[in-house]
This record gives C-alpha cells, sequence and structure tokens, in this order.
C-alpha cells in the first residue's frame, strides 16, 4: 500500500507573493485545509495551513481601524506565514511510513514529492483513515472478529483453518502481552456469521 495509491494528485498551490486574504478565499471556496507554496518554477518551498493564515488576521478587538487592518492585510503574503522546511512524503514509499510520520510530528497532511522532488500530491490524515478503513476490509461487510491467539507458531493457520469454509479478507494484529497476540479478522462468504463460534469451538479466545 503506497502513498501514490492513497494521495490528492496535484494539489493546488499558492505562490509565496499571495495575499494572506487571496489564500484564505481559496481554502474557503475550494474546502482545503492546508496548501502547499511554491516557487515559480513549481518547486516546494513551504505550506500554511488555514488555522495559521486565520491567525495572521487581527481579531475583532484589535485596537487598529478597519483603514489600517486593510491595508495590512493587503500586505501581508503566505510567504510570510508558510512554515518551513516542509515535511514531506516520497510518492513511492509505504503508507504506513506516512502516517508514522504524521503522528511522531503532529501535522495533518504531507505535500507528496515524485521522483525527481517535485510536488505531485498531497496525503492527509482523511486518505490515511480511507485507506486504513480500505485495508480492515470495512468496505465489504462481512464479520469482524476480534481474537486472541497465543503468541506461538502455528496458532494463526490453526485459527484460519476453523474459520473455514468462511473467506478471510482482512487481518491485523495489535501488539503482544503475555504470551498472547490480539487480532482482528474479517471474514466473509459462507457461513461468515458462524464463524465465531466455529472458533471458540476449537479452543480459541473470541469477543
Amino acid at each position: 500500500m503506497l502513498v501514490r495509491d492513497w494521495m490528492t494528485p496535484d494539489p493546488f498551490t499558492v505562490l509565496p507573493t499571495t495575499p494572506v486574504m487571496e489564500a484564505l478565499n481559496s481554502l474557503s471556496q475550494r474546502g482545503f485545509r492546508r496548501l502547499p507554496v511554491v516557487d515559480e518554477s513549481g518547486g516546494l518551498i513551504g505550506i500554511t495551513t488555514r488555522k495559521d493564515l486565520r491567525d495572521a488576521v487581527p481579531s475583532k478587538a484589535a485596537t487598529l481601524s478597519i483603514w489600517e487592518i486593510n491595508f495590512l492585510l493587503s500586505k501581508l503574503t503566505v510567504g510570510e506565514m508558510m512554515a518551513k522546511p516542509v515535511l514531506t512524503a516520497q510518492v513511492g514509499e509505504y503508507m504506513e511510513d506516512a502516517a508514522l510520520r504524521m503522528r511522531q510530528c503532529g501535522v495533518g497532511g504531507l505535500p507528496v514529492l515524485d521522483d525527481r522532488q517535485r510536488l505531485c500530491g498531497i496525503l492527509t490524515v482523511g486518505d490515511v483513515l480511507e485507506a486504513f478503513t480500505h485495508t480492515l476490509g470495512q468496505d465489504e461487510g462481512g464479520q469482524r472478529l476480534y481474537l486472541r491467539l497465543p503468541d506461538v507458531p502455528g496458532s494463526l493457520e490453526q485459527a484460519a483453518r476453523a474459520v473455514q469454509p468462511s473467506n478471510i479478507i482482512s487481518l491485523a494484529t495489535s501488539g503482544a502481552a503475555q504470551g498472547q497476540r490480539e487480532f482482528v479478522m474479517r471474514v466473509v462468504g459462507e457461513a461468515a456469521s458462524s464463524a465465531g463460534q466455529r472458533l471458540r469451538d476449537a479452543g480459541f479466545e473470541v469477543e
């Protein structure tokens, strides 16, 4: 599962000379939360978010006059507010690596660079969630099973046999503790509704 398969390609961008109000209007009209900032040649040089831009706008409680506020906003550009250097993802890297970097760095989106290090897409938390639910088979229905297996070779194979004649379409593990490993399994097809009972009958712990 690669970033290229889930990113939003060809993201909308702005120049560093773009006025802050113009960038805010673009975000509102398009429903985006972040804007990659590029130079005249299209090279990525920064990124800004809706929150960054709004924070740059004086509040209603400001002591400035309307004329002064409008004058300041007309002079304030994206280049003065953008974050740099930019945390990015590579188009050919694994989704889980990019998602981990987003979580560790506390960001909601990553501009994506191609093999020539040119901007080709953007990956957001929404894209990660879509990939996550797809990988777990959430959009295919069936039966979701949560089970604990002995953390030893062969235990998963035995559980897979017990699930038959149902078909396993996704399988994930969330870690091991006290000699057991937790799994989330999704099964579809023949006798899927009774797969959990077949696992219990085979001696496995199923919730």
